[in-house]
């Protein structure tokens, strides 16, 4: 990492739990590699602190990420966002302009370069109903491939099926359909022990899983995933993906190098 100083620029990922996050050994790796005078750092912020450190952060200049549980509530409290990230509702990229922080969503055009990347077809089925839930299927929809969700509440999973369709996007609350595509936008497999978020039952005609968590030696469901031979990847994948393109955000006109990011998390994660 290059030597922080005086005038260094700090980016930061403002998120609960944030201890986690692998996105500053990312970034800092692009930041030296390219030379830059700056640093990210994680800010672990609870959701009563968040309109403080926004403001914060708009008063010494910071941008950054934003990640769980704020992408939505971050909405209603920065001065804009994209048409995109008004669609959804959900902000996971901030930077700065005329003082003010603005706002948006890099996850949908990750999800579709990690799609594309693995040739997955349709239809697809998401597990959750928060922020990375409504990215994936927004990304469906910029896919042209219908979508299923599911959730351990019934309600959610109709709900969000619902405003999928307000998106324009082929959603539906999980019905059986077979599907030949898998995506975990949960919490599950952060920490070990936990559920797998969408059963092998439920999978025994796919082809592709993608987990947007990310785990040492992967996580559960993506080992279980491949010794069903699905090709299968964990969150590390979307997490380079959404990377760069924030941080073309934060750098406009400079070209994030994609394989040191990559190599750089691969190595946190061996």
């Amino acid at each position: 990492m290059n030597q922080v100083q005086g005038s260094s620029r700090v980016l930061a990922i403002i998120g609960d739990p944030v201890e986690h996050s692998l996105s500053p050994v990312m970034h800092n790796a692009a930041i030296t590699a390219l030379g830059f005078d700056a640093v990210y750092v994680a800010l672990k912020t609870p959701a009563a602190a968040l309109h403080h450190v926004l403001s914060a952060c708009e008063a010494v200049g910071i941008a950054g990420n934003i990640t769980i549980p704020h992408k939505l509530a971050i909405t209603n409290l920065l001065i804009r966002i994209t048409s995109l990230a008004k669609e959804l509702g959900c902000v996971n990229t901030v930077w700065q302009e005329d003082g003010r922080l603005v706002g948006d969503n890099t996850d949908v055009g990750g999800v579709g370069d990690v799609a594309k990347e693995l040739r997955c077809d349709g239809p697809w089925l998401v597990a959750g109903t928060g922020g990375a839930a409504r990215s994936v299927v927004a990304a469906a929809r910029d896919e042209g491939v219908p979508v299923l969700i599911t959730s351990r509440s019934t309600k959610k999973a109709l709900d969000l099926a619902a405003w999928g369709k307000e998106l324009g996007a082929d959603a539906r609350a999980d019905d059986g359909t077979p599907v030949r595509t898998a995506i975990n936008a949960t919490p599950l497999g952060m920490n070990d022990g936990e559920p797998l978020p969408i059963t092998t039952e439920r999978l025994k005609d796919c082809r592709h899983a993608i987990d947007l968590v990310y785990h040492k030696g992967n996580t559960d469901w993506v080992n279980q995933c491949s010794k069903m031979g699905i090709t299968a990847v964990d969150g590390r994948a979307l997490l380079v993906a959404q990377g760069v393109r924030s941080f073309e955000r934060f750098f406009p006109g400079a070209k994030a190098p994609r394989e040191i990011m990559k190599a750089a998390v691969e190595l946190h994660l061996m």
